[in-house]
């Protein structure tokens, strides 16, 4: 049993997709995402904007 002061520990991060990465469908950068992803793909800021559309829609 671990006492409140001993840190627990963490899983280790996701091994993140290494290139060639997918462009985003918007602005044409790249993305967080590998080519190989179906469907459309988005940057994290454009993601980021189309999420701020669709809460500011209703």
């Amino acid at each position: 049993m671990a006492d409140y002061c001993t840190p627990a520990t963490r899983p280790a991060a996701p091994v993140e997709a290494e290139g060639p990465f997918a462009e985003c469908v918007l602005c044409r950068k790249p993305t967080e995402h590998p080519e190989s992803t179906k469907g459309a793909t988005l940057c994290p800021v454009c993601e980021w904007q189309e999420a701020q559309r669709a809460a500011c829609s209703g």
